[in-house]
């Protein structure tokens, strides 16, 4: 199934739905337009029962330069300000994505571009792959939240306070991504991990990402308690004997 926008493009095939920044000619600069795209698409795809996964990728040789600042130069301090809330609501949107969401990181990714990617719940990267916050050169502010939580907030003021250019294997060691392959094998790669998460039980996996993202904001007997309520849900809604089953004679221990 394929859905029909300006600024980007969105497919799910075999429960792995591919949503693709498309603005080439402008290296994918999030603009209004897609800011608002990108939220139809999350609202889409979370009503979606046949997306199990989520990629998202950028085309053309960038993945996101960050926010289109030719659109900013005429912007009043008023429709500056909303055009920043427009961002903050995509990236919540991407963020709020019931399935899991790997970001596919080719090329650069900028400002926005890194929010896309803080906002998913994992990047797999390319050795192209470059990295910058430069929200503090522009004379402005961004970045600040997501990314204390990804790398910790010494290494987070660094990097928000200089602006300077993160390459792809320092960026595995922050943590900023899960893993790096060559610009060839990333393709394959991604679409390796896509169709392992989708192959699982769609609710499941829906429910541990649930656990993971709440547990993390609160006490670990809050956590403790939403990963019950989790285990209950999914075990009136879900055929788990049977997948229990299906280890047949495993002495693997399971919980």
């Amino acid at each position: 199934m394929a859905y029909e926008f300006t600024t980007i493009t969105l497919d799910v095939s075999n429960h792995v739905a591919t949503l693709t920044l498309n603005r080439p000619e402008s290296r994918n600069a999030l603009n209004s337009r897609m800011c608002v795209e990108l939220v139809q698409a999350a609202e889409l795809l979370a009503a979606d029962p046949d997306a199990h996964v989520v990629l998202i990728r950028g085309a053309g040789p960038v993945f996101c330069a960050g926010a289109d600042l030719k659109e900013r130069k005429d912007m009043s301090t008023e429709e500056i300000t909303a055009r920043r809330v427009r961002g903050f609501t995509a990236y919540a949107a991407i963020e709020r994505l019931p399935q899991p969401v790997i970001a596919v990181v080719h090329g650069a990714a900028f400002g926005s571009g890194c929010e896309i990617a803080g906002a998913s719940d994992f990047v797999l990267a390319s050795t192209e792959a470059r990295f910058k916050y430069p929200e503090v050169g522009w004379g402005t502010i961004g970045a600040t939240q997501r990314l204390p939580r990804i790398v910790g907030v010494r290494m987070a003021k660094e990097l928000l306070f200089t602006g300077r250019v993160v390459d792809a294997q320092e960026a595995l060691t922050l943590g900023l991504v899960n893993h790096v392959y060559s610009v060839d094998e990333l393709p394959a790669r991604a679409a390796e991990m896509a169709a392992q998460i989708a192959a699982a039980a769609p609710l499941t996996v829906r429910l541990t990402k649930r656990c993971v993202d709440q547990g993390v904001e609160t006490t670990r007997e809050g956590a403790m308690a939403v990963e019950m309520l989790a285990i209950e849900e999914n075990l009136r809604h879900t055929d788990w004997k049977k997948a229990i089953s299906s280890f047949g004679n495993s002495t693997g221990a399971q919980s």
